[in-house]
């Protein structure tokens, strides 16, 4: 039986598979639809095979991150654990396989895919320096790390060939997604405990959101069908976070209603 202490200093065996799932499976669960969101947009919108490979590729590197933070957390505090050795493993063989996936996109896929990853980069370094520090859970991190990945729904696109205009509009429409929901999620998890809020924030970032939206729909990179959505969702946030909060788990699966609304109701437009 694996003892408390050995769990306790960082040792992982073949007997201890929470401990292993606590080194490669992310615990953040709405991080899973607002990754596989920006992937979903970019290849109805835009299908081919090296959009997959990119929409893949983005899965894995949420996946990875996971193992990756923590080697990351544990070189800051100078340690150097067993499951340290373990998350580091599972990080190289992701890695390699984000990797080739990215590798054969740039292969097979039109060119210029890549100018949206790397107009991203930034974001995801500066959630990674937040992870290292422990603080990830932080709102700008959280926000960095989901308007980072909504690139990939711009690079499925280019990956494609569609209209450059038409491709970082769909990023726009990611950004305003996350924008609207990271800050409404964590004031109402933060209600859900009576604890003490604000809800300005929430109610800036509800129009924030829809500023954008409607920014992207002048210059013509948003279809008005997006900015209604985001506009319906923001006045029903803007009431629901003056109500009783719902269960966190309630939470999450209205935000996975709201994700899967914003993108059909942009993807029916665009088609």
């Amino acid at each position: 039986m694996h003892s408390p202490a050995a769990a306790a200093s960082g040792e992982l065996t073949a007997s201890s598979p929470g401990a292993w799932r606590s080194v490669a499976i992310p615990t953040e669960h709405g991080g899973w639809s607002l990754t596989a969101e920006p992937a979903i947009l970019g290849l109805l919108v835009g299908w081919s095979w090296p959009g997959f490979a990119l929409g893949l590729a983005a899965m894995i590197a949420f996946v990875a991150r996971t193992p990756l933070k923590l080697v990351l957390v544990d070189r800051w505090r100078k340690r150097w654990l067993d499951r340290t050795t373990a998350a580091a493993r599972i990080a190289a063989v992701e890695l390699v396989v984000l990797g080739t996936l990215l590798a054969y996109a740039a292969i097979a896929a039109h060119s210029g895919f890549w100018i949206p990853i790397a107009v991203a980069a930034p974001l995801f370094v500066l959630e990674l320096g937040y992870d290292m520090k422990s603080r990830g859970r932080r709102l700008i991190p959280e926000l960095a790390g989901s308007v980072g990945i909504g690139a990939v729904a711009a690079a499925i696109a280019l990956a494609d060939g569609e209209p450059k205009r038409l491709a970082w509009g769909l990023w726009l429409v990611i950004a305003a997604r996350s924008l609207a929901a990271i800050p409404y999620v964590r004031t109402q998890i933060v209600r859900t405990r009576n604890e003490p809020n604000r809800l300005w924030p929430t109610d800036l970032a509800q129009g924030g959101a829809v500023a954008a939206s409607l920014i992207g729909w002048l210059i013509d990179a948003v279809p008005l069908a997006t900015v209604i959505v985001v506009g319906v969702v923001g006045v029903l946030q803007s009431v629901a976070i003056r109500r009783p909060p719902e269960r966190a788990v309630v939470i999450g699966l209205q935000q996975t209603v709201v994700g899967v609304a914003v993108i059909a109701a942009t993807a029916v437009a665009l088609a």
